[in-house]
């Protein structure tokens, strides 16, 4: 498994370009799987299923502060990058790891809450919602892509981002559910480097480079 780190922020069409690139490579056998890790520029995306009244402020006024919005297609609703969140895009073969979409999704959710616990932290899953909690407050979230059955789009983990951002929007299109991150969770951040090499680990734990044949998972 080859982990692309890309120095940022990282406007989000270029990352989405290197991930669709990667994509190509992998459907066509041409190039091994790969998760590329990242810190983005500050960004709205609007998923496949999003309402445009989820976006609390004018786009020409998200203009002016410096937040791009974009159109993507993944599932989900609406969701902030920036600076200070730590975000993931795994390229992975599903046909051949033999998972299901869904088992995808709750292997992702365990790659978070182990990443967690190694702050101290409980992650918990939400029935019906896609991503973590800790005490009730969102602290990841995700938003997949899948194309013949290869994996895009991905993760996002709170780390220290700037959480006005996220009272211009409804998050993910949950109006009830607050967002929180490990800096208000812990009272300080760890160092961004450290988290990356963190998750990197739990990542590489819960999706080891060699997949080993197994039943089709729900």
């Amino acid at each position: 498994m080859e982990c692309i780190s890309l120095n940022g922020p990282v406007p989000y069409r270029e990352a989405y370009d290197a991930q669709i690139a990667r994509r190509n490579l992998v459907e066509s056998g041409d190039a091994g799987e790969a998760v590329f890790l990242l810190e983005h520029a500050p960004v709205f995306t609007l998923g496949r299923n999003a309402a445009e009244s989820n976006l609390l402020t004018p786009r020409d006024a998200l203009a002016k502060m410096g937040i791009d919005v974009v159109e993507v297609d993944r599932g989900g609703d609406v969701t902030y990058h920036g600076p200070g969140q730590i975000v993931a895009y795994p390229v992975l073969n599903l046909s051949l790891r033999q998972l299901s979409i869904k088992g995808y999704l709750r292997k992702l959710e365990g790659v978070i809450i182990d990443f967690l616990t190694e702050y101290g932290l409980q992650g918990d899953r939400v029935e019906g919602l896609t991503g973590v909690w800790v005490d009730g407050a969102k602290v990841a979230a995700i938003g997949i892509g899948v194309h013949r059955w290869v994996t895009f789009h991905g993760v996002a983990i709170n780390i220290d981002p700037n959480m006005e951002h996220f009272e211009l929007i409804v998050p993910c299109g949950i109006p009830d559910k607050p967002v929180t991150s490990l800096k208000l969770l812990l009272g300080e951040a760890p160092a961004m480097e450290d988290a990356y090499n963190v998750f990197e680990k739990c990542f590489a734990a819960s999706f080891p480079a060699t997949p080993t044949p197994s039943a089709f998972s729900e």
